[in-house]
């Protein structure tokens, strides 16, 4: 299930930054920087009593302006509100309610998202500014809550609130009849929309040669032969020097989105340009959310070719993206369909591939013949003991292995185990987590 999005809007120096920081900073906010992933400034994802939510700061909005900035501001606001799942609407004590607090408050309502109202700047404890109460008049869905952003004073009771408007935890997005959620994902201009337009049979994307044509996730169902799908089409993400326009920053977090609500990722390379650094983050996007990944190669139409040029550029693509060997390749186009149709069963078999389950027993005989050929790790005289392994989740296939010291567990062995699983039973085309636990440690343990 997707994370639900929470937008802090408001005018400008109201505090939403400070109050972001301020999240982010006292570990409210869980932040990773994981290899391959590039997370913007603007968004990061945080929990709060056990909720996650990708919370995400917007620049400031005056409703009224010529400004070229302002109105820029504005607009990547407004994409911030079309993209949230709660409001979180600040305003500041000190300057009491204006203008422009009206006009923003009478937008919000109009997107029919919760809306909770936060007032600033309320940095003494006790009795409540003779000007906070004028903040009623907005009639926002919740609220107001008096907040300091900059001590952190109030920020319980305004995460209470905007969590209690997530979905419950056990109200799981499911597909519509079984279907298979395809993110299409990869550079701008990489063919994304031309290749969901070549399966539906019609034009339902926009198609232009202008990189970043496609600002939002659009989700379109089809139902053939093979099965039923919903592919969600995407924004183009580029790098991040060339992310000018916060539009598309906001077109990334939609991407990574999709990505998280997927159940297959569709990678789009352009095979005119090769394969970049950025591909290789792309990629990274897509394997540390564990989805199953076909990387697809658009545009073959447009390579010279010999009989050597398949095997090079599959090489190309197995040295940049050496973290996910087991995603498969295909060579298309999307312009002249060549091969296009092939992408069902490939979809289906790494869908197959990422929840099958394996007993335990079985899990264990191959347990125990891999440690009998290669030995465990040793470390100055301590030797690793493994004692079991069993399978505790799907989507990806995840592995917990029980053994007497996790520090003696080194990568490069959990690596051999992870092939030795891949080459018994399968798993192709989906990552495979393996979590290691040191005994009287439970398999639910985070």
């Amino acid at each position: 299930m997707a994370k639900p999005v929470v937008a802090i809007v408001g005018r400008p120096n109201v505090g939403k930054s400070t109050l972001f920081n301020k999240l982010t900073g006292k570990r409210i906010s869980i932040v990773e920087d994981t290899p391959g992933v590039t997370r913007d400034r603007i968004y990061f994802e945080a929990e709060w009593c056990g909720r996650q939510m990708m919370l995400v700061d917007t620049g400031g909005i005056e409703p009224k302006t010529d400004d070229v900035i302002l109105r820029h501001m504005k607009e990547q606001a407004e994409i911030a509100i079309e993209t949230a799942d709660v409001i979180l609407f600040m305003t500041d004590v000190r300057t009491g309610v204006t203008a422009d607090d009206r006009d923003i408050a009478a937008q919000l309502r109009k997107s029919g998202k919760p809306v909770v109202l936060a007032v600033n700047k309320v940095d003494t404890i006790g009795d409540l500014p003779a000007g906070f109460y004028e903040f009623y008049e907005l009639n926002c869905t919740e609220g107001p809550f008096p907040l300091s952003s900059i001590h952190g004073n109030g920020t319980g009771d305004i995460l209470d609130a905007v969590v209690s408007f997530f979905p419950e935890e056990d109200e799981t997005e499911e597909a519509e009849d079984g279907a298979i959620r395809v993110a299409v994902i990869g550079k701008p201009n990489a063919g994304k929309s031309s290749i969901v337009n070549k399966i539906l049979g019609e034009d339902r994307m926009i198609v232009s040669d202008v990189a970043g044509t496609t600002r939002d996730a659009i989700d379109s169902r089809i139902e053939n032969d093979h099965g039923t799908y919903i592919f969600i089409d995407t924004a183009g993400i580029r790098r991040q020097s060339k992310v000018e326009d916060n539009v598309e920053r906001y077109s990334v977090l939609r991407a990574k989105l999709a990505v998280e609500r997927a159940d297959v990722c569709l990678l789009m390379i352009d095979a005119s340009q090769g394969i970049s650094e950025q591909d290789e983050k792309i990629a990274g996007i897509a394997h540390e959310a564990g989805k199953p990944t076909i990387i697809v190669v658009n545009k073959w139409d447009l390579v010279e070719k010999d009989n050597k040029t398949t095997g090079q550029f599959t090489e190309k693509i197995r040295i940049a993206l050496s973290y996910m060997p087991y995603a498969p390749i295909v060579f298309v186009s999307a312009k002249t369909g060549q091969r296009v149709v092939k992408l069902f069963d490939m979809i289906d078999d790494v869908y197959a591939q990422s929840t099958k389950r394996v007993t335990t027993g079985m899990l264990n005989d191959v347990l125990n013949e891999a440690t009998t050929r290669v030995q465990p790790p040793s470390d100055k005289g301590r030797f690793l003991k493994i004692y079991y392994m069993t399978q505790s989740g799907i989507q990806p296939p995840t592995f917990v292995i029980f053994c007497n010291d996790a520090r003696l567990f080194h990568f490069s062995y959990q690596r051999y185990l992870e092939n030795q699983i891949r080459e018994v039973f399968g798993f192709d085309g989906t990552p495979v987590k393996l979590v290691i636990r040191q005994r009287g440690e439970s398999e639910d343990k985070p």
